[in-house]
C-alpha cells in the first residue's frame, strides 16, 4: 500500500496530463454525437467555458467525474449526465464569473435528471448532495 502511495505522489504530473488531455480530446467526441443544429452552441459554450481559470477546472474535473456523455452507458432514459448535456443546457453568452455558474447550474440540474431518471433500486439520489457539493466547488475556484 505504502509502494502504491508513492507511485500515484510521484505519478501526480502524469495524472493532471492525462486529465487534461481527456478534456481537450472530448470536444471532437462531443461535436460528433451532437445534432448538428446544436453543434455551435455546444463549440461556443465549451469555448466559454475554457476561457476563464475556473472554468477550465470546472470542463477538466467534471469529464472525468462524468464523462463526455456520448457513450450509451451515460444514459438513463434515453437522457446523458455527461459534459455533452451540460454543455447542451447552456445558452448564456456573458463572460467572466457568470460562465461557471451558468456551468455549474446546468450541471447540477444534469445530474439531478440523473437521479430522477435512475432506476430507483440504484438509490443514486443517495449520491446527489455530494455530486452537488462537487459542482459547487466549479463556482468557489
Amino acid at each position: 500500500m505504502k509502494q502504491l502511495r508513492q507511485f500515484l505522489v510521484d505519478a501526480i504530473d502524469l495524472q493532471a496530463e492525462f486529465m487534461v488531455a481527456r478534456m481537450q480530446n472530448a470536444l471532437p467526441k462531443l461535436l460528433n454525437e451532437a445534432p448538428r443544429f446544436q453543434r455551435a452552441n455546444i463549440q461556443r459554450q465549451f469555448d466559454r467555458v475554457s476561457s476563464t481559470i475556473g472554468g477550465a477546472y470546472a470542463l477538466i474535473d467534471y469529464v472525468n467525474f462524468k464523462g463526455e456523455g456520448v457513450l450509451s452507458t451515460e444514459r438513463y432514459n434515453g437522457q446523458g449526465w455527461g459534459l455533452l448535456q451540460v454543455l447542451e443546457g447552456m445558452s448564456g453568452s456573458e463572460k467572466g464569473v457568470a460562465v461557471v455558474e451558468d456551468f455549474a447550474r446546468s450541471a447540477a440540474s444534469v445530474l439531478t435528471r440523473r437521479v430522477r431518471n435512475s432506476p430507483p433500486a440504484r438509490n443514486e439520489a443517495r449520491w446527489l448532495p455530494g455530486w452537488l457539493n462537487r459542482i459547487h466547488t466549479y463556482s468557489n475556484a
